[in-house]
């Protein structure tokens, strides 16, 4: 059971030694999932004369609290209040105050979470309304830009998707970001925004689909973000105010990324691809789930006013971004043609 150890502290301080290997087998996790708990100073193994490392029951009852907790839906760097309260002799993980108020903390956050989703629930039933009532045809698809104008992606990499969105409007949905707020979209705010929607980052906890790397567009998405970070104060001068990353990972997911990388922006969950279905954007399928495809829009008064597709080169996007920010400054108003460039920024630009 989560938060409580069979045996008391005394029992788990002591025991048999053992490698890595056998470590993280007995906690239920990955080799690379210890070291990165090592990284993070969760764990900390002895080390035998000849320098390997060796692990005590004490760091697997600690490494299995970890797991027991992101199961729950805490971040890793979230659970260090609990592992605290173990190490301090305590036969639970949750009885301190620390754990307790984490918990609370928790609590909070998804209470957030359900308040927003009502509230998405609720726009997409009233864009749903307005849809029903504006087709000619209610009855089927018949006249609907949705059926008739979007075109079908021949291309297993995607390459020969086309659908205009430049001109368009962003949709009426609000997102969760890793900064703990709901995030519209179609409120204009001041200056542009910049989105860039990418299909999976990889974590030290967990390991990446099966040929990932080898599927059409799918790999680059930390070098993307990295790139994003190291030109955050370029793109700001170029007069973008808001930059947000957008995936179909969960927040929690999202923020462990956050934290690595220090990122300077919040990314934005979209688990149930609301986006793509109101937009009509690409995505794709890997063994049942669906990720989205690399694109990015700026969007400014909560209008596209410019779509990146496809993303050949996701290490160097954010500098073809700021490239293109420079050569087409803000003007005071929109311009009605529909502009979607594609991305392929040679290595000079990084």
């Amino acid at each position: 059971m989560h938060g409580r150890l069979r045996n008391s502290a005394a029992t788990w301080r002591v025991g048999k030694r053992m490698k890595a290997g056998e470590a993280a087998r007995r906690a239920g996790v990955t080799i690379r999932a210890l070291r990165y708990y090592e990284r993070l100073g969760l764990v900390t193994p002895r080390r035998s004369d000849n320098a390997y490392r060796e692990y005590e029951p004490v760091d697997v009852a600690l490494v299995r609290e970890i797991k027991g907790l992101m199961e729950l839906g805490f971040a890793v760097v979230d659970t260090k209040p609990f592992l605290e309260c173990l190490l301090a002799g305590n036969a639970r993980a949750d009885v301190c105050p620390e754990s307790l108020a984490a918990y609370r903390r928790a609590i909070d956050d998804i209470s957030m979470r359900i308040e927003q989703l009502s509230q998405r629930k609720d726009m997409l039933a009233a864009c749903l309304e307005a849809a029903v009532g504006m087709a000619p045809d209610s009855r089927s698809d018949a006249g609907s830009p949705w059926s008739l104008e979007r075109p079908a992606v021949a291309d297993t990499d995607g390459s020969n998707w086309r659908w205009p969105l430049a001109g368009r409007r962003m949709p009426q949905i609000a997102l969760e970001s890793t900064a703990g707020e709901a995030v519209r979209l179609d409120e204009p705010g001041e200056g542009r925004t910049v989105l860039y929607l990418y299909p999976l980052t990889g974590s030290p906890t967990y390991d990446l689909p099966r040929g990932w790397e080898e599927i059409p567009g799918a790999r680059g998405c930390t070098a993307e973000a990295k790139g994003f970070r190291d030109h955050f104060a370029d793109l700001r001068e170029a007069g973008v105010r808001r930059v947000f990353g957008l995936s179909s990972q969960s927040t929690a997911y999202q923020r462990e990324l956050v934290r690595r990388l220090r990122l300077p922006f919040a990314m934005l969950s979209d688990q149930e691809l609301s986006l793509a279905a109101l937009m009509g954007l690409p995505t794709f399928d890997v063994a049942g789930t669906r990720f989205y495809r690399r694109i990015t829009l700026v969007v400014r008064k909560g209008i596209v006013e410019h779509a990146f597709y496809p993303i050949d080169a996701p290490e160097c996007h954010a500098a073809e971004v700021l490239g293109w920010l420079a050569a087409h400054p803000a003007a005071s108003r929109l311009e009605p043609a529909a502009r979607v460039s594609r991305s392929a920024c040679p290595a000079s630009t990084l």
